[in-house]
């Protein structure tokens, strides 16, 4: 598939892609990434090992954008889960009772 980072077009594929990132130990995830096998590579990593670029060269957005076009996994760094309201002394005394709490 062509794809176009830092405004060159590279022609990569997915095994391609698995075969270049084979044995490259990933860097702490700050932000956008990509899950290529069962790891999780930052997008900017990804993007220097495939063009051979310097990462200044491209945005992560273009290496996720490449990615995903190629069946890469790309989670949203910036969607979190919903915090998970713990219940508190009263709510788990009443649950344990089988009663509604008056809170």
């Amino acid at each position: 598939m062509r794809c176009v980072i830092a405004r060159f077009p590279f022609h990569l594929t997915k095994g391609g892609v698995l075969e270049t990132m084979r044995g490259v130990k990933p860097e702490p995830v700050i932000g956008e990434s990509v899950i290529i096998g069962r790891r999780t590579y930052p997008a900017k990593q990804v993007g220097q090992v495939i063009t051979r670029q310097d990462r200044r060269d491209f945005t992560a957005g273009e290496v996720v954008r490449a990615m995903a076009q190629l069946g890469f996994t790309c989670p949203d760094p910036h969607q979190t889960a919903a915090p998970q309201r713990v219940p508190g002394p009263l709510q788990q005394a009443s649950a344990l009772l089988g009663t509604p709490s008056a809170v």
